[in-house]
């Protein structure tokens, strides 16, 4: 029984360590094309317009006002 606790307990560990690397791979080369002024501008307005659409998108089907 002890041997089932301690593999429960590192499940939450090895998640949260699978989700950490996903994002520091997935955003690492968005972070280096951070760096040039003309990309960064680029990079920043296309994210600021998938956030305001997910936002409203949410908004309408949820009917929130």
């Amino acid at each position: 029984m002890n041997n089932l606790l301690d593999n429960i307990y590192k499940f939450p560990r090895f998640l949260i360590s699978i989700i950490l690397g996903f994002f520091l791979t997935t955003f690492q080369p968005i972070f280096k094309l951070l760096k040039n002024k003309k990309t960064n501008t680029l990079i920043l307005t296309v994210i600021l317009i998938i956030l305001t659409s997910i936002y409203t998108t949410i908004k309408l089907m949820l009917s929130i006002n």
